[in-house]
């Protein structure tokens, strides 16, 4: 799966998760200032991103999530 690939599903779980329409979405978008998550929201996305792709993201790495591009850059090397 490519970087493309891995940003549309991350970008159809997080407008889910969040309730926001997926064209508010951009590899550049924080989390937290641009798409409105909370501490709550991020590990419920962690949570359903792992579930959906069948892969483990430690504790410490999805801390460091800043960016929708900083999960999907590490997802894909992880798959």
């Amino acid at each position: 799966m490519d970087s493309k690939e891995v940003f549309e599903k991350v970008k159809s779980l997080i407008a889910e998760k969040l309730e926001i329409d997926e064209n508010k979405i951009t590899m550049d978008a924080s989390f937290r200032k641009d798409l409105g998550a909370d501490s709550l929201d991020t590990y419920e996305l962690v949570y359903a991103i792992e579930e959906e792709l069948g892969i483990s993201i430690p504790d410490e790495k999805a801390n460091e999530f800043e960016t929708v591009k900083d999960a999907v850059d590490f997802l894909a090397t992880q798959l």
